[in-house]
């Protein structure tokens, strides 16, 4: 096919002005360009300062590296079962899975509940979603780790009995719990750092849901309510359905946000992936290789979960009337 025989995009006249459409497809063709000058020196930037770093602490400070004993930390043989099982790392790695998952679903919760309450037609809703978004933005998170952590251990958990049911439960049933959250003596930090990473990051999520809602053009409603649906027939329907594809790439980073966020936790002795690598560390006395595979660590769970909304947003786009 010569260069006159390609197909040109379609035309639409405004103001008198023939001006090209261009679908999708064609703006993902014109986006997709070779490296620059600039990418070529920026890349090489980066590698430099890496092997600048990773020289400095070989010479200069004369640091000895041994990636022998991070292993020995992922992985251990048990000799009574005669099988391999995760070591402390590994166990830090599911720690913070388990943790990021449940405030993930608490935040989403709050934050969308909040949303709701930031758009509603009542001042006094509009108020108290407002009060929640403005102090809990406005206090540091590790302040709040210890707050809710003393909160929840004096008051909450005795009062749900949540710990004598977990000492007084079967075997089977504190397998579960431990599979689902916790040792059943690390219960209490475990809900306080759930609670703590989900009205965080709940505040955040807030303002994603209020600006997706308010994103869609007031017509939507208008329409809506002339065809006599509720407010919330109107939410769930119509306006929702539109405002998702607004607001998945904001919560996609306030969810990798959770992940990286669950290493504040620590503070209060959860053993994620950050407490076990401090353990580690003092045990070993070795640093950088501790904390060059937590970083790799953390990396690949959050590039994982990028991936994961990609596709999502990919599947959302083709539903997408072009």
């Amino acid at each position: 096919m010569g260069r006159d025989d390609r197909v040109a995009p379609p035309l639409i006249c405004r103001g008198g002005i023939a001006r090209p459409v261009f679908s999708q497809l064609h703006m993902t063709r014109l986006s997709r360009k070779s490296l620059s000058l600039l990418d070529v020196i920026v890349l090489t930037a980066v590698i430099a300062g890496i092997a600048f770093v990773i020289y400095s602490f070989s010479y200069n400070l004369k640091y000895k590296w041994d990636w022998s004993i991070i292993p020995t930390y992922m992985v251990k043989f048990n000799q009574q079962t005669g099988h391999w099982q995760m070591n402390v790392l590994l166990q830090g790695l599911m720690t913070t899975i388990k943790l990021s998952s449940w405030a993930m679903i608490l935040a989403a919760i709050f934050g969308t509940w909040m949303g709701f309450m930031r758009t509603s037609t009542r001042l006094f809703n509009r108020m108290v979603g407002s009060s929640y978004v403005e102090l809990i933005r406005n206090l540091p998170p590790l302040v709040l780790v210890f707050i809710f952590y003393f909160f929840v251990s004096d008051q909450i958990m005795p009062l749900l009995g949540i710990d004598d049911f977990a000492r007084n439960s079967s075997k089977a049933t504190q397998d579960v719990l431990t599979f689902l959250f916790a040792k059943p003596a690390l219960l209490t930090q475990f809900f306080s750092g759930v609670f703590t990473i989900a009205l965080f990051q709940g505040a955040y999520i807030t303002e994603i849901v209020r600006g997706g809602i308010q994103s869609i053009d007031k017509g939507q409603w208008e329409a809506s309510s002339a065809l006599g649906l509720t407010r919330w027939k109107q939410m769930r329907l119509v306006i929702l359905p539109q405002a998702i594809r607004i607001m998945l790439p904001p919560l996609a980073n306030e969810f990798i946000n959770t992940i990286k966020y669950s290493s504040i936790v620590s503070v209060i002795s959860i053993q994620e992936l950050t407490f076990q690598g401090f353990q580690v560390m003092a045990t070993t006395q070795v640093t950088m290789e501790v904390w060059l595979t937590i970083t790799a660590m953390y990396l690949v769970l959050c590039l994982f979960l990028s991936v994961l909304v990609s596709l999502l947003e990919k599947k959302l786009s083709h539903q997408t009337v072009v």
